[in-house]
């Protein structure tokens, strides 16, 4: 039987946010021996030749640049409607997606961009202009812990990462005011050291220093450690983070220390066997 190829999807838009997508997606499949699909979608079909043409070039120069298989998808129709078709049909574990910061929250948080990612049956990691280390790949990954019911894929995905890449994980810890959430979050928080030193993963775990303001302190540790990624999870199927989706959500996602942000949903229990390895 023949190995399976991992396979990385990258919507591109010919925008230099798509560009560091790549680099991204390109690291990544590179460590798998896998390969990086370009998604371009076009609104007629008399764009599609100019658009391969520019797309097949881009994708020569990417792979002579980083040195990954590339391949060139066009399509007609809607970006965000064919993003889960097409990793549907090429089997793609990972989805990169770059957006432009806060100025583009607005697009990429858009009615069909929120309905392809909560939808998503792989993980979206969204990058901005920032691109991976040309020494390593990740090395510190921020798992946040809160009450959620939901950390515990979180772990799994983390710590798949994590093992791929010999990261070492920082647990930033939510303190609750109220004395039932905070023994839930305790209970969260004992099983995560147990979940990780079971595992042989190293990690450190960072407590927030207030009780309001959870996702600003997040960043801000963060950016402080230099993190290369930010690990979250769908806490709700259909629905992107309800819990503080918003303005807090935005700035997670579109944080100024441009760290890019895995998203997975709670359905996506496969993930961490078929994308990161068991």
């Amino acid at each position: 039987m023949d190995k399976k190829v991992y396979k990385v999807l990258v919507p591109h838009d010919f925008s230099s946010v798509a560009n560091c997508a790549i680099s991204h997606a390109s690291k990544i499949a590179k460590s798998y021996d896998g390969e990086v699909y370009l998604l371009h979608v076009v609104g007629k079909a008399k764009e599609v030749d100019a658009a391969k043409e520019k797309l097949t070039k881009l994708a020569q120069d990417a792979e002579n640049k980083y040195g990954a298989n590339m391949h060139v998808i066009v399509r007609i129709g809607n970006i965000f409607e064919d993003i889960g078709d097409v990793a549907t049909e090429i089997g793609a574990g990972y989805i990169v997606m770059g957006t432009h910061g806060a100025r583009g929250m607005q697009k990429i948080m858009g009615s069909h961009a929120l309905k392809v990612i909560s939808h998503s049956k792989v993980p979206f990691v969204i990058v901005q202009e920032k691109g991976p280390s040309e020494t390593d790949a990740y090395d510190d990954i921020v798992v946040p812990i809160d009450y959620s019911d939901v950390t515990k894929q979180k772990l799994t995905i983390a710590a798949s990462i994590a093992k791929h890449f010999n990261s070492k994980i920082h647990i930033f810890a939510a303190i609750e005011s109220d004395q039932f959430l905070q023994k839930k979050l305790d209970r969260e928080l004992g099983f995560a050291k147990k979940y990780f030193t079971e595992k042989s993963i190293s990690y450190t775990i960072e407590n927030a220093e207030d009780t309001g303001g959870f996702k600003k302190q997040l960043i801000k540790y963060a950016a402080r450690i230099d993190a290369d990624m930010i690990a979250i999870v769908n806490t709700q199927e259909g629905a992107l983070l309800p819990d503080f989706f918003g303005s807090e959500e935005q700035e997670v996602i579109a944080n100024d220390a441009e760290i890019p942000v895995i998203i997975t949903n709670p359905t996506q229990h496969f993930v961490a066997s078929s994308v990161f390895g068991s």
